[in-house]
Parts: C-alpha cells; structure tokens; sequence
C-alpha cells in the first residue's frame, strides 16, 4: 500500500486529538483499552490507507456505543434494585400498623383521627402505582407514626405494655433502614439521570429510549425522626 502524504497524515493526527479529548469521558479502565488501540493505530499510520482509518474510527465509536449502552442498562437495574429495596422495607412497616393501630387503640381513646390517618395511609400505599403516590403515603405514615409515639407519653399504661415497645422499637428500626434505602436510592437515580442528559452519552440515552427516574420525595429527615418511648417511670 502507499504511504500517507502529509496532509493525510495531519488529518488523522486532528481525528487522534479528538479522540483522545472523548476519552477523558470514559472511565479509566476502559481508557486504557481505547489508548492502546489509538497508539497502534499511530504505530501504523504510514502503512495504512484511508478506508482503515474509517475502519479504526468506526470500531473506537461501536467500542463507545456498546460500553455506554451497558453502563446505561447497569445504572437503570441499580435504580430498579434500589427502588425495590425501599418497598420491601415499606411493607415490613405497613404490616405492622394494624398491629399498632390494634394495641394503642384501647389506650388512645381520644386520637381517633390519628389512628385513621395511618390506616389510611396504609390503604393509600397498597393502591399506590407511582412513586409520587408511594412516597406521599409514606411521609404521611412516618408523621402519623411519629405523632403516635410522641402521644404515648401521656399514657403511662401504654408505655408500660410490652407488644407496644416491642412494636414501637421495631418501627424505628424499619424508619432508619427506609431512609438509608431512600438515600440510596435517590442516588442512584441521580447518577442515572446524569448520564441520561449528559452529553455525549444523552445521544445514546434518546436513541435506545432510557428514560430519567423521578426521586423519592421525602419531609426533612429532622421531620420524620420518630421519637423514642421514655421506658423509665415519670
């Protein structure tokens, strides 16, 4: 084959730059592997004509295309992964509230309404089909929760009753592992998303149809801190 003239030669070495400059986008591992395939590539510059050069820089974008496709489809299983985790966690929570609406009911006969708003919160998340929905009965029952065991202060019968600290540590327990879940949750959504509107990878995200994920909503934590039953005598 006939070697490069200069000018062919100075085009290939402006299309390295640019490449090299995509490269700094990608993660260091895979950099390595797309570097080693560029100084190869320069190692044969003046063996090579310009039908491999195409070739070159068509497998460096296939390379790319498929590397970022499945970082896309790995941040989306991440989101899914997370998400779920925060229902499990939510229905530990919500199998309990019968159990405590049940034990408190029989001390707490004038918060009527606040053992409903649980209850019914409880109902809101089981016909929940959205996140928007899940989140808005879940910061409706952490408040009710919250509200119950601060109430419970006033009635020392009940905080002396065994099921009710038994249910009552456990609920707080569940609060803490669902906003550690949320959090984790909310970012690997944000990671997601990141790469979703980021170029150059929103050029992938819009031609294989990944979407952004909306965030779990939540009151401020210091809101949602459920109180702990004072155990010792008043």
């Amino acid at each position: 084959m006939d070697s490069f003239d200069i000018g062919q030669i100075k085009i290939y070495s402006s299309l390295i730059k640019v490449i090299k400059k995509l490269l700094k986008l990608i993660t260091p591992t895979f950099c390595l592997i797309l570097k080693g395939i560029v100084t190869v590539s320069l190692l044969l510059v003046d063996k090579m004509d310009a039908s491999y050069i195409i070739l070159g820089l068509l497998i460096l974008i296939s390379a790319y295309l498929i590397y970022s496709y499945n970082r896309l489809i790995s941040m989306r299983n991440m989101v899914d992964i997370a998400y779920s985790n925060i229902d499990t966690l939510l229905q530990k929570r919500f199998d309990l509230v019968p159990n405590l609406v049940s034990t408190v009911k029989g001390y707490m006969t004038h918060e009527r309404e606040l053992l409903e708003t649980v209850t019914r919160a409880r109902s809101d998340w089981m016909n929940a089909s959205t996140i928007h929905e899940n989140a808005g009965a879940d910061n409706v029952a952490a408040q009710a929760l919250k509200s119950i065991f601060a109430v419970a202060e006033n009635y020392p019968a009940l905080k002396a009753n065994e099921n009710f600290l038994l249910l009552q540590e456990e609920l707080v327990g569940i609060e803490n592992k669902i906003a550690y879940a949320r959090q984790r949750y909310n970012r690997t959504v944000l990671d997601l998303n990141n790469e979703v509107q980021q170029f150059p990878t929103n050029l992938i995200a819009q031609l294989f149809r990944f979407q952004t994920r909306e965030f779990f909503e939540v009151e401020s934590e210091q809101a949602r801190e459920v109180p702990l039953v004072n155990y010792g005598e008043e």
